[in-house]
């Protein structure tokens, strides 16, 4: 019997009835698959009837169980099974070197940060992943509920997150302390459309923390730290926006507008002052 190390964050899925709503939930046109903590293969097993799987596992001995495990799947190429640190794997190349689908029962304390880094490759269609029920639900909140989040914004820029289904503890082994969730987010929608270079994508992440930086102060307060007070109402103003209003009861595409208008306004102050130095 394997017992879950702490270090790595384990609970291994025991439910079958859980596995198979996972499968069901993946899009049918998905022909290669990530997968994120193979664990001990269940997850594995099942998404191998559907596609080709490449699979991380930071784990050494779970790494050897499952290489004896899928000796021939791994033998006829429809098994990639890489041991290492995904994080790291990140840092230096791509996941797959090919357009994939994440699919995943997420560590709690590496989930977000996952999460966030497929969001932002270019070469992962979407994802199905499993992780704790409160962050499931600020990255599937709808506008005007307190879920919502820098989290939930970053998921819309490029399509729909959802949360599927709840998962009890009682469904892993060990148990978890907290709830689980599922999550789906399919990418319909270009980043590049919306933001010209990395760096404006990068400074609307940091608008994003700063609009929420204190989320029971209204958005005013909270952008008035780091941007001109009478263009933010301005903005407001101009959009029949309250000055009382709160960051989570706008919505994605008025933080957009509102970053953009305050980036505008800044780069003409910016491009005003050197022409007086000049």
């Amino acid at each position: 019997m394997i017992k879950a190390k702490k270090q790595f964050g384990q609970n291994f899925l025991k439910d079958k009835h859980i596995l198979e709503k996972i499968i069901q939930a993946i899009p049918n046109d998905v022909d290669s698959v990530v997968e994120i903590g193979a664990g001990l293969g269940d997850l594995t097993k099942e998404l191998l009837k559907i596609s080709k799987v490449k699979s991380y596992e930071i784990d050494v001995e779970l790494y050897s169980i499952l290489k004896d495990k899928f000796y021939t799947e791994i033998q006829d190429n429809r098994l990639e099974l890489e041991l290492g640190d995904v994080l790291e794997v990140w840092q230096r190349k791509n996941l797959s070197d090919k357009k994939y689908f994440l699919v995943a029962n997420l560590p709690y304390y590496i989930a977000t940060r996952i999460i966030l880094n497929a969001i932002d490759d270019y070469m992962c269609s979407g994802l199905i992943v499993m992780i704790q029920k409160e962050v499931a639900e600020k990255f599937s909140a709808v506008s005007s509920k307190k879920e919502f989040s820098p989290l939930t914004i970053l998921a819309n820029l490029q399509g729909s997150c959802e949360l599927l289904f709840d998962v009890p503890p009682e469904c892993f082994e060990p148990s978890p302390k907290v709830n689980s969730s599922v999550i789906r987010l399919i990418k319909t929608k270009r980043l590049e459309i919306l933001f010209k270079t990395e760096l404006e994508y990068s400074e609307f992440q940091s608008f994003l923390k700063t609009a929420f930086m204190q989320p029971r102060k209204t958005l005013l307060k909270n952008l008035s730290s780091k941007f001109d007070k009478s263009s933010i109402m301005e903005f407001l103003s101009e959009n029949s926006l309250e000055t009382n209003i709160r960051a989570h009861q706008l919505n994605t595409a008025l933080f957009i507008n509102i970053f953009k208008f305050l980036k505008a306004k800044n780069d003409g102050r910016e491009n005003s002052k050197e022409t007086r130095v000049c």
